[in-house]
């Protein structure tokens, strides 16, 4: 198979219909490809996306032309090939060229794609970036291939130096970190599995329910999936399961539950032996959720649909833990999700209110006592601190509580973990309290 041009057909749909590219990867022509196939095919679509604003850059300069000047299709081809030349270094350079060219469909685009690739082989390691003593977000933006609105957010948090070690965690290699399944298997004996199969992993001393594998893995090919001694899951996010602090014999709710990592974590964090009910509104969704309960071996987490601003209003006032995290713009998974950094700012602004709006209907399920994790998956602070205080200021009934995980003490009742300090997805996490019926 050219999975060169399935990758072409498949990135300019992407394009295109504005749909994620982890989606181009179930489409039925990549269908049957061997293991060897998808993972060149898994390499191109997301080192393109991930990588276009670099790429869009060098064809401007290699070329004379804006990109807006370039038919879709002849840009897309473009990206492939300098994909190729600059980030997979096992193609030599004149194979990269000679093949991509072959996916131009007439002498002229032959040509065009042609000479811009060959002028980018020529360049090699020279190729031209802006000068980042004039402009240096602009020379972020363009070498890490992050929007100029993102560097500029994440400069005003972290300054220049810790700003560039942020995005170079983004586009760096990547990690599968497991939850292990202690119902099915101990911690120690899942590692010895691991290791007689030639797979090198390492225990966190934070979450040590937590494993590290270096590189993406398919986690299906993995021993023990089937038998559901794992779920995969982020550290950070176990990390909030950790936070909840839910014991045994408590009800638990988790009001955007999907793919359902948090509710499955805190059943494996109370011994299968909490009453924990699961919620998303996207009902279609939540077979996910049952899929993995039913294979984890789990009997504590129950599933239903429900839009999270609204609730369940049978409900309020009875549960002793909340699980609430909301969603939001991604920015601390780009490197996983590499094209949401190309969301618009004006998508982004209008996340808090609706966050707002979850974690108000989200409190109402707790009963006075009663703790609520408010987690998100972004480093901006109006997803999280803020709209955090928002709620604690018009609602005198709850606060901040301390919490600590391994080696990190929340004593403000929040954390926030970051790839470059924390070696973890970017993540917020607040716990509050309920200590009195709201009387706003």
């Amino acid at each position: 198979m050219n999975i060169r041009g399935l990758a072409l057909d498949l990135l300019c749909e992407y394009e295109a219909g504005g749909k994620y590219v982890n989606l181009s990867l179930s489409s039925h022509r990549a269908d049957g490809l061997t293991r060897e196939e998808r993972a060149a095919l898994t390499a191109l679509l997301y080192t393109t996306v991930e990588r276009k604003l670099t790429y869009d850059y060098y064809i401007s300069a290699l070329s004379g032309r804006s990109t807006a000047e370039i038919n879709p299709r002849t840009l897309m081809i473009l990206r492939l090939g300098l994909c190729q030349l600059c980030h997979m270094r096992s193609v030599p350079a004149f194979a990269a060229v000679n093949e991509t060219v072959s996916l131009a469909r007439n002498k002229g685009e032959r040509a065009f794609v042609n000479g811009v690739l060959r002028a980018a082989a020529r360049a090699g390691e020279a190729l031209p970036l802006p000068d980042p003593k004039k402009n240096y977000r602009r020379y972020l933006s363009v070498k890490h291939s992050f929007p100029t609105e993102t560097v500029r957010l994440f400069i005003s948090l972290y300054g220049q130096e810790n700003t560039e070690r942020l995005l170079e965690c983004f586009n760096g290699e990547g990690y599968t970190d497991l939850t292990v399944n202690t119902r099915k298997i101990a911690v120690e004996d899942y590692l010895s599995t691991l290791k007689a199969a030639g797979i090198a992993a390492v225990r966190s001393e934070d979450a040590p329910l937590s494993l590290r594998i270096e590189g993406s893995v398919n986690p299906e090919r993995l021993p023990g999936f089937a038998e559901g001694y794992f779920l995969v899951q982020d550290r950070a996010s176990l990390i909030s399961a950790y936070a909840l602090g839910a014991s045994r014999g408590e009800r638990i709710i988790d009001v955007c539950a999907c793919p359902g990592g948090k509710s499955l974590a805190t059943a494996i964090l109370t011994d299968d032996n909490a009453e924990i009910t699961s919620l998303d509104i996207h009902e279609s969704k939540l077979s996910l959720i049952e899929g993995s309960i039913e294979r984890l071996g789990l009997k504590s987490v129950s599933v239903a649909a429900c839009d999270a601003t609204e609730g369940k209003c049978e409900l309020f006032g009875s549960f002793d833990k909340v699980i609430c995290d909301v969603p939001c713009s991604g920015l601390g998974v780009l490197g996983k999700k590499p094209d949401l950094r190309y969301k618009s700012e004006e998508a982004r602004e209008e996340l808090p209110a609706l966050q707002y709006a979850i974690l108000s209907r989200s409190a109402e399920y707790l009963k006075v006592g009663g703790e609520l994790v408010y987690s998100t998956c972004t480093l901006d602070p109006r997803e999280n601190r803020e709209v955090l205080s928002r709620f604690l200021e018009e609602n005198r009934g709850f606060v901040r509580t301390p919490f600590a995980v391994g080696k990190y003490n929340a004593s403000e009742g929040e954390l926030t973990l970051t790839p470059h300090e924390d070696g973890t997805d970017g993540f917020f996490m607040a716990k509050i309290r309920k200590i009195a019926e709201n009387d706003n």
